[in-house]
């Protein structure tokens, strides 16, 4: 069992243009399969709710779940101080060799950093790292402790209820999702991952102290939110 699948998948891209299927299974039928050029775009290729997140982004920036760097190298290359908090030590090294002058290859809930964001950025539904609601209150605990007076969290998400259609809702929050990667014939562990619909985040994200609003929706389900501290 290989953990850091989605991390080898963009180390054999970026090294050798390798294009071998990335599939993300869940307990809904049919994987779904990642184009791993994603994690390559240049600003014009990105949708309209990643484009309009970095827009927003200001103050030192942590960009979680940074992937390839995408991200991270356009707002450096926008004079934007930004730091890429990334787990996964293949994509680190990706990230390290395309440019990024500051990488983390750490845990979101475990770094300590000396210094505070005036953005903390999640895309690409980084906010999944969360596993579920409990996980989510969690998240915001350690973000306020990470932020500046003022500062902000910026992160799309979507409403998987559609999914359901001709399923039986599950008796947990049915935007925590069982997912695990396959890549090159090897599997990663199943795995909690969370999909938070606008109405549950920004009811838990109220009672946590926090200021939620809906900067964007993209019409299929996702929205992209800000949250700051009341």
């Amino acid at each position: 069992m290989k953990t850091d699948l989605p991390g080898i998948a963009i180390r054999d891209f970026y090294e050798n243009n390798l294009q071998s299927e990335l599939f993300v299974h869940d307990k809904f039928g049919v994987p779904t399969e990642m184009p791993v050029e994603i994690y390559f775009r240049k600003f014009d290729e990105m949708p309209e709710i990643e484009q309009k997140a970095l827009e927003l982004c200001s103050g030192k920036i942590l960009d979680v779940g940074a992937g390839a760097g995408s991200h991270a190298l356009h707002l450096q290359e926008n004079s934007a101080d930004v730091s890429a908090l990334e787990i996964s030590p293949n994509s680190c090294e990706v990230m390290r060799r395309r440019g990024v002058r500051n990488v983390l290859c750490e845990d979101f809930f475990r770094i300590n950093p000396t210094e505070k964001f005036g953005t903390i950025l999640l895309l690409m539904n980084g906010i999944g790292i969360c596993g579920d609601l409990e996980g989510f209150r969690k998240f915001l605990q350690k973000a306020e402790s990470l932020l500046e007076r003022g500062g902000k969290i910026l992160f799309d998400s979507c409403d998987i209820l559609y999914m359901y259609e001709t399923a039986p809702l599950p008796t947990h929050y049915y935007g925590q999702a069982s997912v695990r990667y396959e890549y090159a014939a090897q599997f990663t562990d199943w795995f909690s991952w969370l999909y938070i619909d606008k109405k549950m985040m920004s009811h838990i994200a109220e009672k946590c102290g926090w200021k939620p609003e809906i900067i964007l929706e993209d019409g299929n389900f996702q929205y992209l939110a800000s949250l700051v501290r009341k």
